[in-house]
């Protein structure tokens, strides 16, 4: 059966399936990254994006939301770095709610040595193609992943909201 749907992007839509379905699959199998350390892709993004954003002092909850994981996905893994000795955790004084994580010295050292494997590993050959698309396509290959991105999480919310609209009714006999 032919799948009419995809028109002429079948090849695109595959691809993008695929590399989907392998992000997925090696999303939380641990490995060194050509470091001494092991862990997953979902704790080195979460290590990342702490370094990224350590200047502005987000809230765990805040930086979970941005990277579209969980709050328990996000505590798991930040609990999971700080047994590396890769994060520490703090709260503001007068504030115990709030907490705050940022990278210890090793955590940084450890993340320089992931970003030297994983560039020479993955994406030296990807970003010289990504350099070959003229910036007003780049963008909109960037468009097209935020748009298909955005109607995944509605699909991913919807389901949350059914789950809580779900009501029970008595079946008489």
């Amino acid at each position: 059966m032919k799948l009419e749907w995809m028109e002429t992007h079948r090849s695109l839509i595959e691809k993008m399936i695929r590399c989907g379905n392998i992000y997925a699959y090696t999303f939380h199998k641990q490995r060194s990254f050509g470091t001494e350390s092991m862990f997953s892709v979902s704790q080195i993004q979460t290590l990342e994006y702490i370094i990224e954003t350590e200047e502005s002092d987000e809230k765990m909850s805040d930086m979970a939301r941005r990277l579209g994981v969980s709050k328990a996905t996000f505590s798991k893994n930040v609990n999971s770095l700080m047994e590396k000795g890769l994060l520490e955790k703090f709260h503001c004084e007068g504030n115990q709610k709030n907490i705050y994580v940022k990278p210890t010295d090793q955590g940084r050292k450890v993340y320089q040595e992931y970003t030297t494997f994983i560039l020479n590993d993955m994406f030296n050959d990807f970003l010289d193609k990504a350099n070959q698309i003229p910036p007003e396509y780049l963008k909109l290959v960037e468009d097209m992943m935020d748009h298909l991105m955005e109607r995944m999480l509605v699909y991913q919310k919807g389901d949350q909201e059914e789950e809580k609209e779900k009501r029970f009714i008595k079946i008489e006999s």
